[in-house]
């Protein structure tokens, strides 16, 4: 057992406590997960666990030797090049928790062991493209990789991705969009692969806009508590998509504990779990019409079917899935195809203003829509010390 210790996550420099091991018991892990309820898994894998769907996961790595990993991790791309690596602390943390709410199998006999994800037989494509906050060889100032993200957006596109999922995000005051990004995002979209991001933790601090979850195409994702309302650190802003489970969430860690926390990553996890859920029944849905049956079957819809803290309401796996097979994809549409923006949409950038921002900036910032907020140690599997 490793003693208390605190981490520092994202530029907002949230603190993650990581607590002793607790009395939780294996089979406690799986009853914890509250989230697959909320989204009506269980009842969306009567058509489909996720088989034949691959969801590139764009973050600090991802452990494919995980045991609630093991033979769902494809060959990736580190588009970072350094920094800390399997086996080292602080390596992988956060795609791999990301990883494991997508696509985690359990473990142990009748995988009853273990976190379980909402598409646990889809395929995850790891795409290297920031570093965990405290790693130890995270660069203090000098390199510069502003274009990371939208190079690996690129290259998941090129490589089988169905889904892009993006926990990650820049919500700071400086954040601009960049032009870079802005096209990969594009060049994704008509590759008909679907992008996922997190919608932003500013909620408490003045819910500034975040990119990529900003950028038109984008499914933004906000985050719900297990009760169903709208989570206090989750940003509020016109391009809110859906509301997923973002609050005690349970995830996998390279350390083969479980860790318990807070944040749209997670829940944008959530939704690209869901996406590859559609795309494995419907192989042929658009992006734009896997966004159309997002928001026309989400639940627990806001007043006016759509705000800016929940977007179109709560994301419905199974709902979701019935509504593919009942309609003709042909005639599903957005609820906001015609208009770019739900509300009137960014600043306009100063002239000159497309450039890229240093590669730390947004390395700090994108672990960024920071899903490990404040974590609690909930159990322990040996494998093995590394």
């Amino acid at each position: 057992m490793r003693a208390p210790r605190t981490l520092l996550v994202g530029a907002t420099g949230l603190a993650l406590v990581l607590l002793p091991a607790h009395s939780a018991a294996a089979d406690g892990i799986r009853a914890q997960q509250w989230g697959l309820g909320a989204v009506r898994a269980e009842s969306a894998w009567t058509t489909t666990k996720g088989r034949g769907a691959t969801v590139a996961v764009l973050d600090t790595g991802v452990d494919a030797d995980h045991p609630d990993l093991a033979g769902n991790v494809l060959p990736g791309k580190d588009l970072v090049g350094f920094g800390a690596h399997a086996g080292q602390e602080h390596w992988a943390e956060h795609g791999s928790a990301m990883a494991g709410i997508i696509a985690a199998h359990g473990h142990g006999p009748g995988a009853a062991d273990g976190v379980m994800g909402i598409a646990p037989e889809a395929k995850i494509l790891p795409v290297r493209v920031i570093l965990e906050d405290e790693d130890p060889q995270r660069p203090r100032a000098g390199r510069t990789r502003g274009e990371a993200l939208a190079e690996g957006i690129r290259w998941a596109a090129d490589h089988g991705a169905d889904v892009i999922n993006l926990s990650l995000g820049d919500d700071s005051t400086e954040a601009r969009p960049q032009a870079a990004q802005d096209a990969a995002v594009r060049y994704a979209l008509g590759k008909n692969v679907v992008v996922v991001a997190s919608a932003g933790n500013d909620g408490e601090k003045g819910d500034h806009v975040s990119y990529p979850a900003a950028y038109p195409g984008v499914i933004a994702v906000t985050a719900v508590d297990r009760y169903g309302e709208h989570a206090r650190f989750s940003t509020r802003r016109w391009y809110a998509t859906v509301a997923a489970p973002g609050d005690d969430i349970v995830t996998l860690n390279p350390d083969l504990r479980y860790y318990e926390g807070w944040g749209t990553s997670a829940a944008a996890a959530f939704v690209s779990g869901t996406a590859a859920l559609l795309r494995a029944a419907h192989p042929d849905l658009a992006p734009d019409r896997v966004r159309a049956l997002l928001e026309q079957t989400a639940s627990a819809r806001p007043s006016g079917g759509h705000d800016d803290a929940r977007g179109f309401g709560t994301v419905d796996a199974s709902a979701a899935l019935a509504a593919a097979a009942k309609e003709d994809p042909q005639h599903l549409r957005t609820a906001t195809e015609h208009a770019r923006y739900f509300g009137k949409g960014p600043a306009p950038l100063p002239h000159g203003g497309g450039g890229t921002l240093p590669w730390t900036v947004p390395a700090a910032a994108t672990v960024g829509a920071v899903f490990l907020g404040a974590a609690a140690l909930l159990w322990r599997r040996g494998r093995g010390a590394r």
